[in-house]
């Protein structure tokens, strides 16, 4: 599968279709997806969604997508690297910086356009509108406090839709997708996300929930913790600028060390080799 590659910390890319030229593809950045107008099928990560005009979504590196056009679409692409948010902080409060990161590790695709309520599609689609206008003056050296201010604007936004319609605690269910958003959710703190925990948190016994879990996906809990965790730490490496020991503060670690070795024993290579691109 193709992955698309941006040189760029950030840009905007608007245009208009009736038919998609893309294949199905992955990022190496994230993405806000705007649709200005239009109507068909957007499908994301093997599920189909129907767009039309004022939806927003949000895709990050690893998620894999294309469009179906049915009707005249004008879409405006917001293109990101993490690191644009982390070096936004440098120097400022950080209060917002859970909440974003949160967001961006969050899989938002299991339903569709992250925001259905139209007062707050239309403040994403009025600071979408400034920003891409303070985009055409990148050489003014109030650009970048600007951009940063409008996209971390928009992500806040897109954090409070998303996290509306998620329950402070896990819904008891016997669904696996349930399951799945906790991890998701938690992907940060390891202590909660033990097999005793989570079986408390269901309302299962361990012994069922690992059955339940591996009957659904193939994989045990601990390996798919492990592995959506090392793939978000790939993310961080290639594009953050954050060191070693903060990806391993962030990721639960006890040190460095610690974090080195599960690193490189899940992927053959060390965490400084996978950065440099090996």
């Amino acid at each position: 599968m193709k992955r698309y590659v941006l040189h760029a910390p950030f840009s905007i890319y608007h245009f208009e279709a009736t038919t998609w030229a893309h294949a199905t593809h992955k990022h190496t950045y994230f993405e806000i997806i705007f649709i200005l107008k239009g109507r068909g099928t957007h499908f994301i990560n093997g599920n189909a969604f129907g767009y039309e005009a004022g939806d927003v979504f949000l895709l990050g590196p690893e998620d894999y997508h294309h469009f179906t056009i049915d009707t005249l679409t004008e879409f405006s692409f917001v293109r990101f690297n993490e690191s644009i948010h982390s070096e936004a902080s440098a120097g400022q409060d950080g209060s917002w910086q859970p909440v974003i990161r949160a967001l961006l590790t969050t899989s938002s695709q299991s339903r569709g356009s992250i925001v259905t309520d139209s007062l707050e599609k239309q403040k994403l689609h009025h600071l979408r509108a400034v920003l891409e206008e303070e985009s055409l003056r990148q050489q003014s050296p109030y650009f970048d406090p600007i951009r940063d201010s409008l996209l971390r604007s928009m992500l806040l936004i897109l954090a409070r839709n998303l996290f509306r319609h998620v329950p402070a605690k896990p819904v008891v269910s016997a669904s696996l997708e349930a399951i799945l958003l906790y991890i998701r959710q938690h992907i940060h703190q390891p202590a909660i996300l033990s097999i005793d925990h989570l079986a408390d948190a269901f309302h299962y016994s361990p012994a069922y929930i690992s059955l339940f879990f591996k009957k659904h996906t193939g994989e045990s809990l601990k390996q798919y913790i492990t592995k959506y965790k090392i793939k978000l730490i790939e993310a961080r490496l290639l594009y953050s600028s954050r060191t070693l020991a903060q990806i391993a503060e962030e990721f639960g670690y006890t040190d460095e060390s610690h974090f080195c070795k599960q690193f490189k024993k899940y992927t053959g290579h060390t965490p400084t080799a996978f950065r440099r691109g090996l």
